[in-house]
């Protein structure tokens, strides 16, 4: 365990180095490679644990693995209110680029949870040979709605904090995380459209995300017993960890190396 913990090297990269990634190289490289894409505010928080587990399962199993910040998110240069969603789906490609000169890959596959799905699907055209999505979003505007509700409710939360704040306006905030009008105005406008190249797409058993995409132009979706609770306010702080989630994926990566 301590020489694979060691293994995972942190480091920046893009033209500014201003973006923050973790590298986890493969003992027994297999000529692929795999970038992962987070999702965005509290719910990257959620994930950190489940990526760090999922790259080091890929890695063992000879992928070389690049997980990384988006600008304005996490480690990376930049604050909240720096956000820009087509920034992000620049960052993944920057990340895919970078993966492949530190790993010599010639293939390069993604995975992206919610937001992180998006924007991996976004970025299929610029060198991912595919991606695997997990609880993509295929309404940003119902999305924008939930984080409000959210933040609604978290104003008068008092087991949380110690006063209720009915005045604050939740346009300026989502879950301990500053945000603009026009982050919101990108998000709302998301939808699913037509994804190009190769892409498996997994859904928590009964969530949204599962009736939605199987409704989209056909496609088939793997239900995964995993209950993330993506708009549970008693599950906001609750790290989420789902063996049968990474055993899916990582099926679904090794199918398309």
């Amino acid at each position: 365990m301590k020489a694979r913990i060691e293994a995972d090297l942190p480091f920046y990269f893009g033209p500014g180095r201003e973006l923050f990634g973790f590298y986890h190289p493969a003992p027994a490289y297999n000529g692929t490679a795999v970038v992962l894409c987070p999702p965005l505010g509290a719910e990257q928080i959620r994930c950190h644990r489940l990526y760090r587990q999922m790259a080091h399962g890929l890695a063992d199993g000879g992928f070389p693995v690049l997980r990384f910040d988006y600008y304005g998110t996490g480690d990376s240069a930049g604050g909240s209110r720096d956000v820009d969603w087509q920034r992000c789906v620049m960052d993944v490609a920057t990340a895919a680029t970078e993966l492949r000169a530190r790993s010599g890959a010639q293939r390069i596959l993604a995975f992206g949870a919610r937001l992180g799905a998006n924007a991996a699907l976004e970025s299929i055209t610029a060198g991912l040979a595919g991606v695997v999505v997990w609880d993509v979003v295929h309404d940003g505007g119902a999305l924008v709605r939930d984080l409000d509700r959210m933040q609604e409710a978290l104003k008068v939360d008092l087991n949380r904090f110690d006063r209720a704040r009915p005045e604050l306006d939740v346009r300026m905030e989502w879950q301990g995380f500053e945000t603009t009008e026009r982050l919101r105005a990108q998000l709302a406008g998301l939808r699913l459209a037509g994804a190009q190249g190769t892409v498996a797409w997994l859904a928590s058993a009964g969530s949204a995300a599962e009736a939605g995409q199987a409704a989209w132009l056909g496609h088939s979706v793997e239900s995964v017993d995993v209950a993330p609770g993506w708009d549970d306010l008693d599950r906001l702080e609750m790290a989420i960890l789902s063996h049968p989630l990474i055993d899916a994926a990582k099926r679904h990566l090794r199918e398309m190396a």
